[in-house]
């Protein structure tokens, strides 16, 4: 059983930056591709990007592809996301998943297939 704990959402006004950080613990690592998906209220819940398990493949919607950047330190059994370029449209709050796969691969998945899940963090884009 896995457990992830994301930090580093906050306030930041459109065009700026954020770091969002995930901490997992209660598993080996390196098992789980990893995913951000973020939610507004009302909505379904989006896929934002995802890494696969060594860190080597990453795979991102268009609505990201570009503006934000997933990383990972196996090391340290941490996954990040680096948000730049931020819109209003950006807002939500952001969770972190883990998916125990057996291959190196990073695709665009929905949020079902995922097994574990952090609480969130709210990310917020002033106009």
């Amino acid at each position: 059983q896995v457990q992830l704990v994301e930090s580093g959402g906050g306030l930041v006004q459109t065009g700026g930056s954020l770091r969002l950080s995930c901490a997992a613990s209660g598993g080996t690592f390196s098992n789980y591709a990893m995913g951000w998906f973020r939610q507004v209220p009302g909505q379904e819940r989006e896929f934002v990007a995802e890494i696969s398990r060594n860190g080597v493949m990453t795979a991102y919607p268009d609505s990201t592809k570009g503006r934000f950047t997933i990383f990972r330190d196996n090391a340290k059994n941490m996954v990040y996301l680096q948000m730049n370029s931020l819109k209003p449209e950006d807002t939500a709050t952001y969770y972190c998943a883990a998916d125990q796969v057996p291959w190196q691969l990073a695709v665009i998945r929905g949020w079902r297939e995922y097994d574990y899940w952090g609480r969130g963090t709210q990310v917020t884009v002033s106009s």
